[in-house]
């Protein structure tokens, strides 16, 4: 082995689906992996490399001599630049392969520049989202590497996709007819799913929730698994105390299943990142922090529905005038985007009733947010980044789920580890209002902060010395990502 093969470093290309909670969890990946001594490229869709551009400034993607950002095409028409874009058109997209050729173009010219020159080492391994592992995994065999597959969602998420195709099998889903959705169909319990118990169907991924056996987005996330077998690992956002009794059905499902989670926590004991880019897609306006400075200690209730959920006007009032009527002060996110079809109007007499005690914001450092000491509850769409750093903030929630897997997150997180409780899909303000009392000073609100600083110190342990995050990131390091094929 010659002089320059020894300095050669590990190459991991990172590669998340486009959007925006995926590419947040992909990029604290990528920064662990790169703290460890990896050479990272960094792959986006053209179309979200440009919003990174927009909200982090135009130098923030020139990245360090070895952290590169890359783009690929994704092969849909041009949108709105800050809104997500359409899930469908982005699933189908993947689905046709559309992404292979233009990522397996960018694997060739990473390993040829390798050759023409001594800075980029060639690629070593591929860290892909296991939504995109449909065309991903084709394009580790074509260059030899090993692939890890991360799925950026809960075991008690990823065991619900994994079990699509026997719901299917079972004639469950897709749904006869529409009657479906009203006459308790949805609330058929599964018994024979491993490792879970009392989950209905409404609590697998929403995506099932479907008459015609053809949507492209059931299909779509029915293939996200199908090959997860194939892959060299699987990788959880998770940690093993969470979620033990899916983790070891999982683990005897599949070869080998690393859980990695919480990984800010990882981050958090390292010193700071020289990559100083943040993770948002939108601009995140600080001057909250401010104001939550102003604020008693667990006064305040923070509102936010992630990048994806959409209300109706309707639900976006009720939703208001039940923090009103709480009396509680609040921080309230409302994305551009946030109500269907229409710009989020408030009515002018809220705005009246409640400019002194409340906040609202366009987008926000979300755990900069969770973990300011005023903050005493968060009322959210449950979806799995904002679960998993409400739980490390040691913060608990009143859940809205949207779609896809976060009902499976409320499920879990209101009664197997009793630090939320559920509003119903159907918004009023006087549920709402009786809720965030009960949350923010009333004794199921107790019970739940003190369950949620007992999985806090639990989440700690895992990511510390020899806790079993830390072990399981060792390991994947050692035995997958560094393995010579």
């Amino acid at each position: 082995m010659g002089s320059t093969e020894v300095a050669t470093k590990p190459h991991a290309v990172c590669i998340p689906l486009p959007a925006q909670s995926h590419i947040k969890a992909m990029l604290k990946f990528a920064k662990l992996l790169h703290h460890r001594g990896f050479h990272i490229t960094f792959v986006n869709t053209e179309f979200n490399h440009k919003r990174f551009l927009k909200s982090l400034g135009s130098n923030s993607l020139d990245g360090l001599p070895d952290f590169r950002f890359e783009a690929i095409p994704d092969s849909l028409p041009d949108s709105d630049e800050d809104a997500t874009q359409d899930v469908t058109l982005l699933c189908e997209s993947v689905r046709k392969q559309n992404l292979l050729a233009p990522f397996h173009a960018l694997l060739a010219k990473l390993n040829n520049d390798a050759i023409s020159t001594s800075s980029n080492p060639p690629v070593t391994c591929i860290v892909s989202d296991g939504f995109m592992s449909t065309f991903t995994i084709t394009a580790a065999e074509e260059i030899g590497a090993p692939i890890v597959l991360f799925y950026t969602i809960a075991a008690c998420s990823f065991m619900g996709f994994k079990q699509l195709r026997a719901v299917v099998e079972k004639g469950l889903a897709p749904l006869k007819d529409e009657s479906c959705f009203t006459n308790g169909y949805l609330d058929t319990v599964l018994d024979w799913i491993p490792g879970m118990r009392d989950i209905r169907l409404r609590d697998l991924p929403t995506f099932l929730q479907t008459t015609n056996p053809d949507d492209i987005i059931f299909n779509f996330v029915m293939e996200a698994t199908d090959r997860a077998h194939e892959a060299s690992a699987v990788v959880l956002h998770t940690f093993d105390a969470l979620e033990p009794d899916v983790l070891d059905a999982l683990s005897s499902m599949l070869p080998h299943v690393y859980t990695v989670g919480p990984l800010q926590l990882h981050l958090n004991q390292i010193p700071e990142h020289p990559l100083k880019m943040g993770y948002s897609l939108w601009k995140e306006e600080t001057e909250c922090l401010d104001w939550l400075n102003t604020k008693a200690p667990n006064s305040v209730v923070y509102v936010n529905f992630g990048s994806i959920a959409v209300m109706t006007p309707e639900q976006l009032v009720e939703f208001g005038w039940g923090l009103a009527n709480s009396r509680f002060p609040f921080f309230w996110v409302i994305r551009p985007d946030l109500v269907i079809g229409e710009s989020a109007i408030l009515p002018p007499e809220f705005v009246a009733e409640t400019k002194e005690r409340s906040l609202i914001a366009g987008w926000c450092p979300q755990e900069q947010v969770l973990n300011h000491p005023s903050v005493g509850g968060f009322l959210t769409h449950s979806g799995w980044n904002s679960t998993v750093e409400s739980l490390t903030a040691g913060v608990p929630m009143l859940c809205w789920p949207f779609f896809g897997d976060q009902q499976m997150d409320c499920r879990y997180t209101c009664n197997e580890w009793g630090i939320g409780m559920e509003i119903s899909n159907d918004v009023k303000r006087d549920e709402v209002e009786k809720l965030v009392k009960e949350l923010m000073e009333g004794e199921k609100g107790k019970k739940m902060k003190n369950k949620v600083m007992e999985w806090k110190k639990l989440a700690e342990e895992a990511t510390g010395p020899h806790g079993s995050s830390s072990t399981d990131l060792d390991n994947l390091v050692n035995q997958v990502l560094l393995r010579k094929s």
